[in-house]
């Protein structure tokens, strides 16, 4: 199946009206982080959760007003996709399962009605917290350095350069949306935890994969068009990948999709931030990742007509 045979849109040529639109984004969205923030999960912040199951349905006013009793004011409290499972999440530490068996000790004083089922409680210290939040950091910028030396190898230090702030482009787009989101949207309970994390390392994955195809078109076609400009051979080659680039990313956003709507609270962040990453990290492929090895063969290596637009022609 292929889509799009015979298209000829000169993509690069529009490049600097989506700097723009990529510019914006990210100011607006860094605005909400820094002013609004983004909550974190019981993975970076610290505390106690606990996951139960009534033998029947409950509502969450009740059982909120029940840890209001208990001494847990203002807890935290999300359904886990029916009115019978929940999870309870408190900053508050304790030694050993002291502060799980006090909120099992509130559900049972004042909803004593109700049976229940511990499902998992997890505990973690602000030290860990903490180590888990720089350990974060560590694997999307080491993630980033190693494309960055694999693809300097295969290709050039320029489309390596190009490909990192595509993918660095991605996150903070991503990151955006998330603040956003979690702004207008609060319903949606976005949290970043580790399925985020996860997500946010996936989206780095698939993304730099569309831009490699991109690039590996652009090293067939240079032996083609030896004495044309670097942009129209960009433009050829995306033109010449538009059609697997929509399948591919359009088959993956819809089961992500699916997975947002369907998947439960556990997985919503991690579909998300995925879905928006499945988006960015295919316009960051043309607009960005290629735009910018245009631009700095242009106006740093000053390749503004033709020749000189050859990348390493060793096979991998």
């Amino acid at each position: 199946m292929r889509l799009f045979k015979h298209s000829n849109i000169d993509f690069l040529g529009h490049r600097r009206k989506f700097y723009l639109v990529s510019i914006i984004a990210i100011v607006i969205g860094m605005a909400v982080l820094f002013t609004r923030g983004i909550p974190l999960g019981i993975d970076f912040q610290g505390g106690t959760e606990i996951q139960i199951k009534f033998q029947s349905p409950i509502d969450v006013s009740e059982l909120r007003n029940s840890m209001d009793k208990a001494g847990f004011v203002g807890m935290e409290i999300k359904s886990m996709g029916s009115a019978a499972d929940y999870l309870l999440r408190t900053p508050l530490q304790g030694e050993g399962q002291t502060v799980a068996d006090k909120i099992q000790a509130g559900i049972k004083e004042n909803i004593p009605d109700k049976t229940y089922q511990v499902l998992q409680v997890n505990k973690v210290g602000p030290k860990i917290g903490a180590e888990l939040r720089r350990n974060a950091i560590y694997a999307v910028v080491f993630s980033l350095l190693g494309i960055l030396i694999y693809l300097a190898l295969r290709f050039q230090f320029v489309y390596a350069l190009g490909a990192v702030i595509g993918l660095f482009h991605d996150v903070l787009i991503t990151v955006s949306a998330v603040a956003i989101f979690d702004a207008v949207f609060p319903m949606l309970q976005l949290e970043f935890n580790q399925q985020m994390l996860a997500a946010f390392l996936t989206l780095i994955g698939f993304s730099v994969n569309d831009t490699v195809i991109i690039f590996d078109r652009i090293r067939e076609n240079i032996k083609l068009f030896k004495n044309e400009d670097i942009e129209d051979v960009m433009n050829k080659s995306v033109n010449a990948t538009l059609s697997r680039t929509i399948i591919t990313s359009g088959t993956v956003f819809l089961t992500v999709l699916v997975l947002f709507l369907f998947g439960g609270e556990v997985l919503r962040a991690f579909a998300f931030a995925f879905a928006v990453g499945v988006v960015t990290g295919t316009y960051s492929s043309v607009f960005v990742s290629s735009s910018i090895v245009v631009d700095w063969r242009h106006h740093v290596l000053g390749d503004k007509h033709k020749g000189k637009i050859a990348v390493n022609t060793t096979k991998s």
